[in-house]
């Protein structure tokens, strides 16, 4: 499939092409696809002024999503990985084109699709702002609306950091990331962008392999536009997710593709860190709970009182719209949560619409037999051969203490499922 991705009426805006992507602006050109608008207001709305290369980063990040979005799985060669041209404009064509071997085995470790990227010129720039603000916090945290983001939000401001929250507006957790934001320390500055996606034939159901890499992508573009930044300091970009979902083993062999995102991934993380590096954008990503699970996140936070509070209204579950923003409590996302509350050994009051796990669990629910057979495969063969090549890379620095995530993470599902009753 190939795209050509540019602003309106650029230069190369037309040609041969399965799809013309506008970024950052409203067309009303018939079957062209457009993104990133929402972002571009809110930007300037806030008064914020990014660098250039941070809005050709995210203007990759957007094409790569319109690309996600619009191409079937189910279309290529063996049902899964699809192979993709990218013509994508941005405002220094010959630095990112230094780059695109690393953005392509990049984006290609996100997806598992083929990636082949084309830089043109004459990318989007705004003017900067009449009356530009230099936000003077020290840090940007990216702010889900879930558990880990939370956690991570209370235990930076218990720790003496000042971050700018950065959301990417969900439906179903817009008014709770502003909730989150607004209760935190003594509240928290909060941008919350949306890419408004809008493709003439999405994917149906969207996917989901690359949505991540524009939270990312959001983090980096306000970071550069922090006061500290702009004198030349490195801005801290926290990413506060529990290591045993950043690693995200498949459970089994057969949910190795469509289950099994990489946003998190340490692989995914040193690339994108090599990529800010090489770009000299001064964001140094930060994930301070690489070796914690889910339920030591909640035993380890440091406002114990105020998460207590919070806690059940955060969302986990990968099924959240679908079941009209309830957790549906049997995907592998509300699995792990429900298990962190047990090992937290708090009250779970989250509202669950499978609440039971222990009827007829094993013979109907996929997540629930998978996760069982994975705790089962795992004592059986060994952790390391279970694992395989999830963590065989030369970017893991410290692929022993992942290892040790990843069974403590196992550990947690096993108490909470036999906790349950689930055979």
């Amino acid at each position: 499939m190939k795209l050509i991705c540019t602003p309106a009426k650029h230069p190369n805006s037309s040609g041969p092409a399965d799809l013309r992507l506008e970024l950052f602006k409203y067309s009303s050109l018939k079957g062209r696809g457009r993104i990133g608008a929402a972002i571009e207001r809110a930007i300037d709305h806030a008064g914020l002024t990014p660098t250039a290369r941070a809005w050709d980063l995210l203007s990759v990040a957007l094409a790569i999503i319109s690309a996600d979005l619009a191409e079937p799985r189910n279309q290529s060669a063996d049902g899964w990985t699809r192979r993709f041209e990218l013509h994508v404009a941005v405002s220094d064509p010959a630095f990112w084109t230094t780059q695109r071997p690393t953005m392509e085995f990049l984006f290609s470790f996100l997806t598992t699709d083929t990636w082949r990227i084309e830089f043109l010129g004459k990318g989007f720039l705004p003017l900067p702002p009449t009356k530009a603000v230099l936000p003077p916090e020290d840090s940007v945290v990216l702010l889900s609306g879930g558990l880990d983001s939370l956690v991570g939000a209370i235990d930076l401001i218990a720790n003496g950091k000042r971050p700018l929250a950065v959301s990417q507006v969900v439906r179903g957790d817009a008014e709770k990331q502003k909730q989150f934001a607004a209760r935190i320390g003594s509240g928290l500055r909060h941008l919350p962008l949306n890419h408004n996606a809008d493709l003439p034939h999405p994917e149906s159901p969207p996917s989901q392999r690359a949505r991540s890499i524009a939270f990312l992508a959001y983090g980096v573009l306000v970071a550069t536009t922090l006061a500290q930044h702009q004198r030349g300091s490195t801005i801290p970009l926290y990413v506060c997710e529990n290591g045993f979902i950043g690693i995200n083993p498949p459970l089994t062999g057969a949910r190795i593709g469509s289950l099994s995102t990489r946003t998190t991934h340490p692989t995914f993380l040193a690339l994108f860190q090599k990529l800010l590096d090489a770009a000299e954008l001064r964001v140094r990503v930060e994930t301070p709970y690489r070796l914690c699970t889910k339920g030591e996140m909640l035993l380890g936070c440091k406002d114990q009182m105020f998460l207590k509070k919070l806690a059940p209204s955060s969302t986990s579950c990968g099924r959240f719209n679908h079941f009209a923003n309830t957790h549906c409590g049997r995907c592998v996302p509300c699995l792990i949560r429900r298990a962190a509350f047990k090992r937290w050994g708090e009250r779970d009051t989250t509202q669950y619409v499978y609440k039971n796990l222990a009827v007829d669990s094993t013979m109907r629910f996929d997540d629930i037999r998978s996760a069982m057979m994975a705790i089962l495969q795992a004592k059986q063969d060994g952790l390391e051969r279970w694992l395989s090549v999830t963590l065989r890379s030369p970017m893991i620095a410290d692929s022993a203490g992942l290892e040790g995530v990843v069974q403590r993470g196992l550990d947690e599902l096993e108490a909470f499922l036999v906790g349950c009753g689930v055979k």
